[in-house]
């Protein structure tokens, strides 16, 4: 059963719409000047710690478990991620540009063999052309090319 209890202010005088004198339209106080008196500068986390209290123990600890293992996981992750990009990219420096740098070589060195065998038959169409012996001509021609030093 529900009891009722009545109480009586008794300190009602410092407040200017509790006194038992004057009634609501009578008051000489305006809102706009008790609001003024009270000039508190809050910033907004302040206002959001102040309504922890609304909010019960239970589900406060849920939520903060929750965030806590949220930032947790991001932890994790980027940790994970800072790894394997560190594996990619030291595989890549040890793996990929050795391989770059012979392919390369091997580029060089294809580009070399042609220009070489453009030359040898240059040199057998103008041997050729003027009726000289080709094969003393060719012979030596082809002999600088090999020893990696052009005839000059």
């Amino acid at each position: 059963m529900v009891k009722v209890e009545i109480v009586e202010e008794k300190e009602t005088a410092n407040s200017p719409y509790g006194s038992l004198s004057a009634s609501r339209t009578n008051s000489t106080d305006s809102l706009s000047s008790i609001a003024s008196d009270v000039s508190v500068e809050e910033s907004f986390l302040e206002r959001v710690a102040a309504l922890a209290d609304v909010i019960p123990p239970a589900t406060r600890h849920s939520i903060s478990s929750r965030i806590s293992k949220t930032a947790s996981f991001l932890r994790k992750g980027r940790k994970v991620a800072g790894n394997i990009i560190w594996v990619v990219t030291t595989s890549a420096l040890l793996v990929a540009l050795p391989l770059a740098l012979s392919l390369e070589d091997e580029a060089k060195i294809v580009a070399q063999e042609k220009e070489m065998l453009e030359q040898q038959q240059g040199a057998q169409q103008v041997c050729c052309l003027f009726g000289g012996t080709c094969h003393s001509v060719l012979h030596t021609f082809s002999s600088c090319l090999l020893a990696d030093s052009f005839c000059s």
